[in-house]
């Protein structure tokens, strides 16, 4: 990166702290401990942050929680649910959102025995019967239980691997600009990767309360045969969803101004918390940008650190622009 963005970098990431959040068992419909988590985050470190914000949440946003710092103009989701199964009858498991997993993928959880750590393998294919996930274990799992990918976080000179980088990457990039952020929202939702729900009432809120309606979606996306690591973060021109051109034209206007490293994805698949926007009953503008990461809901989802580094600054720079 250039002199040109190095305002927009707070202090240097703490990895260790992307660590803590891939770790923790948030799959969609149970982020509540990732929320916890985020909320004694808050409390330790706001004392130190340019401005303390308001903390919103409660019975009316479930799970969900928002900060709102000074007078805001735009507001930032990033989603805190991960991919992950449900444990069925007998041994099965049915997914959580679209986890791409492989025989011998360990998948941890916790039931009213206690602590579950288990294989996962597949049945075989069958003509009338397709093949299915099922879990082997030295004892049967109650039924309801959340399995989710165990954690193995790996770092080297230029990378970052581990699961759940979708979207515990976007989350931490909140985190991070929490420290120096003096008027914006920032929105922790639930849901993302199982269908949605949450970002209709905090689009409500957020709007109502605020007047608040241009959005940036702090996600991470794919690497493709167009999208690439090391060249930065991606900002995404279109996914399944459409968003106002106008309004994506000023964000690569201003990611150009910044000097930040960026590429462009345009892509006719996949979606985010951007389609909710875009389907409220709000006037809401919005963009995807975020890091490309490969090998995407499973167990290796692996982001260059320079993209990840490129993310968190392009967010601060617009946020201050828009």
């Amino acid at each position: 990166m250039n002199n040109s963005d190095s305002t927009y970098l707070t202090s240097p990431p703490n990895w260790k702290v992307l660590h803590q959040l891939c770790k923790i068992h948030a799959p969609s419909g149970n982020e509540v401990s990732l929320k916890n988590f985020i909320l004694e985050y808050v409390t330790q470190h706001q004392n130190k942050w340019r401005v303390q914000p308001k903390i919103v949440q409660g019975a009316a946003f479930q799970d969900c929680l928002l900060l709102v710092f000074g007078k805001p103009r735009t507001a930032i989701f990033a989603h805190m649910d991960s991919i992950g199964f449900t444990v069925r009858y007998e041994d099965q498991l049915v997914p959580i959102g679209s986890p791409r997993a492989e025989v011998g993928d360990t998948l941890v959880g916790e039931d009213h025995l206690g602590p579950i750590e288990c294989r996962l393998n597949f049945t075989e294919e069958k003509e009338d019967k397709p093949k299915r996930a099922r879990y082997e274990f030295g004892r049967a799992i109650a039924r309801g239980t959340e399995l989710v990918f165990a954690c193995n976080f790996r770092q080297t000179e230029e990378y970052l691997q581990s699961c759940y980088l979708d979207n515990r990457l976007g989350v931490y990039n909140l985190l991070k600009m929490a420290e120096t952020l003096e008027n914006g929202i920032l929105v922790f939702s639930c849901w993302e990767e199982h269908g949605g729900g949450s970002v209709p009432y905090l689009a409500n809120y957020i709007f109502e309360n605020h007047n608040v309606s241009q959005c940036l979606i702090s996600d991470v996306t794919w690497v493709t045969d167009g999208i690439y690591h090391g060249d930065g973060a991606a900002v995404s021109l279109r996914d399944r969803n459409i968003p106002r051109r106008s309004f994506v034209n000023r964000i690569v206007e201003l990611a150009e101004q910044s000097g930040i490293p960026y590429q462009l994805e345009v892509e006719g698949s996949g979606s985010s918390d951007g389609r909710e926007l875009q389907t409220s009953l709000y006037p809401f503008d919005w963009c995807f940008i975020g890091a490309p990461v490969a090998d995407a809901h499973t167990p290796h989802e692996k982001v260059h650190q320079l993209d990840a580094i490129a993310m968190f600054a392009l967010h601060h720079y617009l946020i201050d622009h828009l």
